[in-house]
């Protein structure tokens, strides 16, 4: 099975949208066809953006769907690195991915260092029917 870090980004289109690939990256985790890694610095920041207001997200389809990734993601560690960011808010989704050899799903590239292990749904999905 494959492991992942989800950007909050990915979250937020998912549900947004049911058409698109973040939505189906959710819902491999969901059918345990990918196995989502996480900090509780990750969970905060879900937590906290999943519920804005301006989102105007069910708060039922944001607990449920954060419920699932405490109960059947895994509590991982991170190491923290030392490359440099933009946003420091972003390196937390960096180094657990990194530290967890797990792959960075992520719908903007430009916030992260270019690294094979970090990757847009869409070449996540490709590599996927790859087989790679």
């Amino acid at each position: 099975m494959r492991k992942a870090v989800l950007d909050t980004n990915i979250l937020v289109s998912a549900l947004w949208s049911q058409q698109g690939n973040p939505y189906k990256i959710v819902e491999m985790f969901f059918k345990k066809e990918i196995t989502l890694y996480y900090v509780p610095e990750i969970i905060e920041e879900y937590t906290e953006v999943l519920n804005r207001t301006k989102l105007n997200f069910s708060n039922n389809k944001v607990s449920s769907l954060l419920q699932e990734i405490r109960k059947n993601g895994i509590l991982a560690d991170s190491t923290v690195s030392t490359v440099l960011f933009s946003d420091e808010s972003d390196r937390i989704f960096y180094d657990t991915a990194k530290t967890n050899d797990a792959i960075l799903i992520t719908g903007n590239l430009k916030h992260f260092p270019k690294e094979p292990f970090i990757m847009t749904p869409n070449d996540f999905l490709t590599k996927l029917e790859q087989g790679v």
